[in-house]
């Protein structure tokens, strides 16, 4: 009995320990069947987060092309450098020679690689000899990826209109930001894996899809020729910033876009705000007397005037609501078109006092005026107007001559190519397609937006032969083109001074818009000059611009010539040697408030502008607008030189006076050009064929405009006109 009990102790002692190694093995299983089974996925993603990272390959942008399928902002390979922070034994050194050679702050390229363990750029992108240079040194845990990189390979052209793209193939401006979402399209997916001995290896998961392609109405010969010769004219005025626009009338097609200063997008780091900005969409600035275009169709539109009327242009003086307007020279008796050849503020605004407020703006709207243009560019503003009912008792004078109203020069061009295609305006365009990323040539076709008539083809025809007497007669004679017609106009608006918020007398912007040739127009070309140094009205400096971009631009397009070759060089040199006095425009005076004031919302306690009338002196005249055309006696005291003028204009009166029997009293004076010279005979009913013989027979100049059998003329039939004088004659089917 005694000897089983040391058994039965050592058996309990087995058992006890057998069940705790049951027990322990069993808490061993249970605990690998939760790790393994119920913690599994777990596990999974964070290992497979220590060792892989998915990193985005950018898929190849699209290609930006000219109208002739030249490129002109692309996508290229290079090399980008990365590193695998794991595999470098000295990261902080590794990263701070490749700094040197990349000339980035080490610091920052550091910081983003100690947060990122196995993947970190450290060459994004970079130059063929940078990353020659990194490779070169053989550094540890550096590695190389192929990827897309934007390249324009014709630098500083039409850059403005191209734009440029950050680092992650982003749209930043111009058509790249316009057209971003379509140009960039679907990235894929690079997996990086790092296995246990720290070795990195990559795969591609997903395949990137290239982007599509934009095809812009652009030529890349034509924004050639713009940007040079712009160029030329900064470098001549030492203008602070410049504008050419060539566009064709007929389609709205922006044939060049030309913008100074510019900049080189494939230098990133060297853009500034200033150089980036588009002028020609985003400037606002007050056209000066190219709005004479508007003031003077629109009269013409509503039968108020014809382009032979005569009005008094009062020796270049008038007053209005007590406010007196000069000329940049005096005028006496002008017709109306040339009242727009000289530039006559004084003749404007008679011609906007007959029109009336409320037709005026009617016009104003139906040009486009205080309305963006649609065009396919980012940061396009719609100018500065105002609806009748904040018009003060001077406003209507202003806005005749091109003040107290906003405009950018795309809406210039777009109104003289509405004049262009006979009165019908086509909204502009500069994408012409988008194409998908095939590597076989397609053929696309422009179809242009949808047009509506603004005037009608007579008064667009008559608006024609006016702006070419600007050209041949006017303030324009710079703009004289070789072996083709031209037609245009000046336009020199004084700035305002950021400082006093006043007009400023030493800074201009100089414009001239014009088309040629002048029956068949080909293309419209926009030129604006902003402070330019010396010489500065629009006549002087933005003309010739325009008379060297048209000319060649013409010649290239391969444009048949309308005007006799020998006859133009005379022209021509006739042009070169005309006095730049002679070209000045512009009143020093100015009526209302200034551009930025006069958009400001108008309230009644506001006091009345000095020299303006009261509410109560208007409401007490009934709204009464005084016949434009006859010269009125001026109720402000009058200094001596103001006597001169009247004694000036009682002197040419009389000489109207005896040229008829005596001026009326009221309604508009009209004088015959030469009485007793050639009778205009009636081309009505005539062809073409016959209508040039008689014009011939009879010693006139005819100007035929369109096909078909004569259906209208001016002068009209019986009036009396100088020998070699020009009769324009319509003709209809």
């Amino acid at each position: 009995m005694a000897a089983n009990t040391p058994r039965n102790s050592t058996n309990t002692r087995l058992y006890s320990l057998a069940a705790i190694l049951v027990l322990w093995c069993g808490g061993i299983c249970l605990r690998l069947v939760y790790l393994q089974i119920f913690r599994y996925g777990s596990f999974e993603k964070r290992a497979i987060h220590e060792r892989e990272r998915t990193e985005e390959v950018s898929a190849r942008r699209g290609i930006i092309y000219d109208r002739t399928g030249h490129e002109l902002a692309m996508s290229i390979s290079v090399d980008s450098a990365f590193a695998v922070p794991t595999e470098i034994p000295d990261l902080a050194g590794t990263i701070s020679l490749i700094s040197k050679i990349t000339r980035t702050d080490p610091r920052e390229t550091l910081a983003k690689c100690k947060a990122a363990r196995t993947f970190c750029w450290v060459a994004r992108k970079s130059d063929a000899e940078t990353a020659e240079r990194i490779r070169a040194m053989n550094l540890r845990g550096i590695y190389f990826q192929k990827e897309s990189r934007r390249f324009y390979p014709k630098r500083e052209l039409a850059a403005q209109v191209l734009g440029y793209v950050g680092m992650d193939d982003e749209g930043l401006s111009g058509i790249e930001r316009q057209y971003d979402d379509r140009l960039r399209g679907s990235p894929g997916r690079m997996l990086i894996s790092v296995d246990a001995h720290k070795k990195w290896f990559g795969s591609v998961e997903k395949q990137p899809e290239p982007g599509e392609n934009v095809v812009l109405t652009i030529d890349e010969q034509i924004q050639y020729i713009a940007e040079r010769e712009l160029a030329t004219a900064m470098e001549q005025t030492h203008a602070i910033t410049g504008t050419v626009i060539v566009q064709n009338p007929r389609t709205g097609e922006i044939l060049a876009l030309a913008n100074q200063p510019t900049f080189n997008p494939n230098l990133t780091k060297e853009i500034t705000p200033e150089r980036l900005k588009n002028h020609a969409v985003s400037d606002v600035y007050e056209p000066g007397s190219t709005f004479k275009v508007v003031t003077i169709s629109a009269a013409l539109e509503e039968k108020l005037t014809r382009p032979d009327e005569i009005f008094d242009c009062q020796m270049g003086s008038i007053v209005i609501n007590g406010m007196r307007i000069r000329d940049s020279r005096p005028h006496g008796l002008l017709p109306v078109w040339g009242i727009l050849a000289e530039s006559s503020d004084v003749g404007a605004i008679k011609i906007a006092l007959r029109l009336g407020e409320d037709r005026f703006y009617k016009y104003i709207r139906a040009f486009g005026f205080g309305q963006q243009t649609g065009i396919e560019l980012p940061g396009e503003t719609r100018g500065l107007t105002k609806p009748v009912s904040r018009w003060s008792k001077v406003s209507i004078g202003a806005i005749s001559m091109g003040q107290e109203i906003g405009i950018t020069p795309l809406q210039l061009s777009t109104l003289v190519s509405t004049i262009a295609n006979d009165g019908v305006q086509v909204p502009p365009r500069i994408v012409a397609a988008m194409t998908d990323p095939q590597p076989t040539p397609q053929t696309i076709a422009f179809h242009p937006a949808d047009s509506r008539r603004v005037i009608s083809s007579m008064t667009a025809a008559q608006m024609k032969q006016m702006m070419q007497k600007v050209v041949l007669e006017g303030t324009g004679k710079r703009a004289v083109l070789e072996g083709y017609s031209s037609a245009g106009k000046t336009g020199t608006a004084q700035k305002v001074d950021p400082g006093t918020h006043a007009y400023s007398k030493t800074k201009y912007v100089a414009s001239f818009a014009g088309f040629a040739p002048l029956n068949n127009p080909a293309i419209v070309v926009a030129v604006i000059l902003d402070s330019a140094i010396g010489l500065h009205q629009g006549g002087q400096v933005s003309a010739p611009v325009f008379q060297r971009v048209a000319q060649q631009v013409l010649e290239y397009l391969h444009t048949p010539h309308d005007v006799d070759l020998p006859r133009s060089r005379q022209m021509l040199l006739a042009s070169r040697q005309v006095k730049t006095q002679e070209l000045a425009e512009g009143s020093p005076d100015h009526l209302g408030e200034v551009l930025d004031v006069a958009e400001a919302p108008a309230t009644s306690s506001a006091p009345a502008p000095a020299g303006t009338v009261t509410s109560a002196t208007a409401e007490s005249t009934g709204g009464v607008v005084v016949p434009a055309a006859v010269h009125q006696r001026e109720t402000v005291a009058t200094s001596a030189t103001d006597s001169k003028q009247s004694q000036a204009i009682e002197n040419s009166q009389s000489t109207a006076a005896s040229a008829g029997d005596h001026l009326p009293s009221s309604g508009t004076v009209v004088l015959d050009a030469e009485q007793g010279g050639i009778v205009v005979p009636s081309f009505a009913g005539k062809s073409v064929r016959g209508a040039i013989e008689l014009a011939e027979d009879t010693g006139l100049d005819l100007d035929a405009v369109g096909s078909g059998l004569a259906r209208d003329q001016t002068p009209v039939a019986g009036s009396h006109v100088a020998t070699g004088s020009r009769v324009t004659v319509k003709f209809g089917r």
